[in-house]
């Protein structure tokens, strides 16, 4: 299991892991070997995710979820496939643990009476700076 708050954990067979070639300049090995990886997690359809979660997580993905629920991460960093796998499931985690953390809710609250009269100053002593801009003794 991978552990990603204290109380939810991602059961690694929800993972589903391809591997490819990497993009980009590399070495000898660039057209041979397949390093990058394509991690695909199911968010809609996952039994380790609350609700509420699965609902910020979907939100979060952007671009990376597709229609069906599924979200893709691609890791094509390194060179070696054991360490694009771990930054692929470390950015998973990091995206599920920020998911995890409840928003705090907005509380409406009313400008005070000495912020409305501090902004309707401003706003008169602006009116006059601008009036005072426009008219010259000798313009008539």
């Amino acid at each position: 299991m991978i552990q990603v708050t204290a109380h939810i954990r991602i059961d690694p067979a929800e993972l589903e892991e391809q591997f490819c070639r990497s993009p980009g300049p590399g070495g000898q090995n660039v057209n041979k070997v397949e390093t990058a990886v394509q991690l695909r997690f199911d968010v809609a359809h996952s039994a380790s995710l609350p609700e509420d979660v699965r609902a910020r997580l979907l939100r979060l993905g952007g671009r990376r979820v597709d229609n069906a629920g599924v979200l893709t991460i691609e890791a094509h960093r390194f060179r070696t496939r054991e360490r694009n796998r771990e930054d692929a499931r470390s950015r998973l985690v990091a995206l599920i643990a920020r998911a995890a953390h409840r928003p705090k809710p907005r509380v409406a609250t009313k400008p005070t009476r000495a912020s409305k009269e501090r902004r309707l100053e401003s706003k008169r002593a602006t009116s006059s700076t601008k009036r005072l801009r426009g008219r010259h003794a000798g313009d008539d």
